[in-house]
């Protein structure tokens, strides 16, 4: 969870950085994110090709969107800064499971197999390697545990000595381990200097659990939770950066007056959509590319990403990523056509992405304390909300196929509503220059 946690941190900042690197671009440029070279053949060019012969007008103003953010190095730049941070994400903790020291024991005097076997138990009960050190005297084990070399000495089955003495709230590895060995020894030793044969003792020392039953279905484990901590992360990167550069394209066209050239020849309904769709487009491959990498070095590295429940959180991010930007992208669109200027982007953006935070903070702290609050499950029926909280309940094994179900629909319903009040805004306020246009201006127009 502490490496999630660090990616979270991560994402924010690359989503800022990538904000203000493409705006200072457009203000000294003039325009989008341009790389030098030709262009060329590529599967690409073929997607742009069919967009073209589908969509018709709508086809072609998706396909110059599709073209101009793949061609920019602000969209190379963040991609790689994500993939990487996702590819840390993934095998820094399978290297530091690797990494896991084993456990050496001191052993002075002689131990009956069986004790041995019980100190060896111990440490595969945590999970832990144990290696049983034979020491000549009491004193050159001294030394071997005043260096580091042990962990712990059984000065047979009289007593443990340690280096430092052991704290009650110490919750190390050393410590459970030098703890539980001490019950196991006491309890194995004990059988056998009570004249219980070493085989019927190891028997008592270690009997067969009894079975456990419940009342309840287990809970999600952690690897869906995890899971569904970098969906979480992934949504809202998506999210915030292409929602950013919506509300960017269209300030920028209708800033340069490009907007009045293009309306010229299209309606601005099909201009709206073929920007929805474009920008949309290359959003889907980002997410894409990152959940292949994620997934890839997860099979490779012999991660637990791909365990347990992970698949099903995975679906289920993918599918909100896109129910989330198909609702979200009607929203940036009809605010960028209030603005006529790149420096109302920041006063633009704050307000729009409330709801945005709101859903990821509340979402990420239900995963931390692994159970979702009430305003959580209220937030997952909410169509602003609901790509974000929605995918926590499945993680956390707190939503049922019906709710989700639920929450999609009511989902779908609002992207018709807000594409409908985002195309009105748009259509009466594309056009508007000379200052910021305020919504009750748009709304007064529309009622009267």
């Amino acid at each position: 969870m502490k490496y999630a946690i660090l990616v979270a941190a991560a994402a924010i900042l690359v989503a800022r950085i990538a904000m203000r690197v493409r705006g200072r671009a457009r203000r000294a440029g003039g325009g989008v994110d341009q790389a030098p070279g030709p262009t060329t053949a590529s599967p690409v060019a073929g997607l742009g090709a069919f967009i073209d012969r589908v969509g018709g007008d709508v086809g072609l103003v998706a396909r110059r969107e599709i073209r101009e953010r793949l061609k920019g190095r602000t969209f190379r730049i963040a991609t790689l800064v994500i993939l990487l941070a996702v590819a840390a994400a993934v095998t820094i903790p399978v290297l530091t499971k690797g990494k896991q020291s084993a456990q050496h024991v001191g052993v002075v005097g002689t131990l009956s197999t069986p004790l041995r076997a019980t100190v060896v138990a111990t440490g595969d009960a945590l999970k832990l390697e144990v290696n049983l050190v034979s020491e000549p005297s009491l004193a050159q084990a001294e030394d071997a545990l005043r260096s580091g070399k042990l962990v712990a000495v059984l000065d047979g089955t009289r007593r443990i000595v340690v280096n430092q003495s052991l704290d009650s709230s110490d919750t190390s590895s050393d410590a459970v381990f030098v703890r539980a060995l001490a019950a196991s020894v006491s309890l194995q030793g004990g059988l056998e200097q009570a004249g219980i044969a070493p085989a019927h003792a190891a028997e008592l020392a270690h009997p067969r659990p009894l079975p456990v039953t419940s009342l309840k279905p287990p809970q999600r484990n952690q690897t869906a939770r995890t899971t569904a901590v970098y969906g979480l992360i992934l949504t809202y990167i998506l999210l915030t950066q292409y929602g950013t550069w919506l509300l960017m394209g269209v300030i920028e066209e209708k800033s340069s007056r490009v907007i009045e050239v293009l309306l010229s020849t299209l309606r601005a309904r099909q201009l709206l959509a073929g920007k929805v769709i474009g920008i949309g487009a290359v959003a889907m491959l980002q997410a894409a590319l990152i959940v292949g990498v994620a997934l890839g070095l997860g099979a490779a590295e012999g991660s637990t990403l791909l365990h347990g429940t992970a698949p099903l959180e995975v679906v289920s991010a993918l599918l909100w990523v896109v129910l989330g930007y198909a609702f979200y992208c009607w929203v940036y669109a009809a605010g960028g056509s209030l603005a006529d200027r790149q420096e109302q982007v920041q006063s633009l953006a704050f307000p729009l992405q409330l709801p945005i935070l709101l859903g990821y903070i509340t979402s990420f702290t239900a995963l931390g304390s692994g159970g979702a609050s009430t305003l959580v499950k209220v937030l997952a029926y909410l169509p602003p909300t609901a790509p974000f909280s929605m995918p926590v309940l499945v993680g956390l094994g707190e939503a049922t196929w019906w709710q989700f179900l639920v929450s999609v629909a009511l989902t779908l319903v609002g992207i018709v509503l807000v594409s409908r009040g985002a195309a009105v805004i748009y259509n009466r306020a594309i056009l508007r220059t000379g200052g910021r246009v305020h919504l009750r201006e748009i709304v007064a127009a529309h009622a009267s």
